[in-house]
């Protein structure tokens, strides 16, 4: 498969159970390496980075959201979301830009409590936050509201959309949630190990 991405697209990656979508996202997300062909990121042919390179690239370039929002339960709100960046720079620029995003995605009242009192919404929500906080090229979200009732994740989808248009934001987004995700830039749909452009025809539909 053979596809582009334009900085500030909205791009869903859909595709029936074990199609590949999430082992395309951890290419992407250079979590995995690919066994033959090339991925670029802001031009930077990333398949010939030694192991130090690939993780500083990523931890600088790239921002994720999980199913699960994989908070550290004993951390504060607002500490789960410094942790990408905590290693280098002032910390009390990173704190700010931490508060910041936290008010953006409403949580300015949870910002100081333990990650595991708040909801789940709730924690997804901080777990956009955290993947918007080193200013990433592509945010980068597996299933991200597959743990979630169908109220809330309207509510998130709706959160990454405004995130993305507030900040110019890349995101591509691999979900079997199709319906919750409404009009987005682009859908690639991946079948039979190939992918294309746009969304299955209704026929050819294929049971998640």
């Amino acid at each position: 498969m053979s596809f582009s991405i334009e900085q500030g697209e909205f791009v869903l990656i859909v595709g029936s159970s074990g199609s590949g979508k999430s082992t395309l996202l951890n290419m992407v997300g250079l979590l995995d390496r690919p066994t033959t062909g090339k991925i670029f990121i802001d031009g930077i042919n990333t398949t010939t980075l030694n192991d130090d390179k690939l993780s500083s690239f990523r931890n600088n370039k790239l921002g994720f959201i999980f199913q699960f929002s994989n908070l550290l339960s004993d951390l504060s709100v607002l500490e789960n979301v410094m942790l990408p960046i905590q290693i280098a720079g002032n910390i009390d620029v990173i704190e700010k830009s931490a508060i910041d995003l936290l008010k953006s995605v409403g949580l300015e009242d949870q910002i100081h409590k333990r990650a595991n009192k708040i909801s789940g919404g709730q924690a997804q929500r901080a777990a956009i936050a955290r993947g918007l906080i080193n200013k990433p090229s592509i945010v980068l979200a597996d299933e991200p509201t597959g743990n979630l009732d169908s109220v809330t994740s309207t509510k998130i989808v709706q959160l990454m959309k405004s995130m993305a248009k507030k900040f110019n934001q890349t995101f591509i987004v691999v979900t079997h949630d199709r319906q919750h995700f409404g009009d987005v830039d682009r859908v690639i749909t991946i079948k039979d190990g190939k992918s294309f452009e746009g969304d299955l025809p209704s026929e050819m539909e294929m049971v998640v």
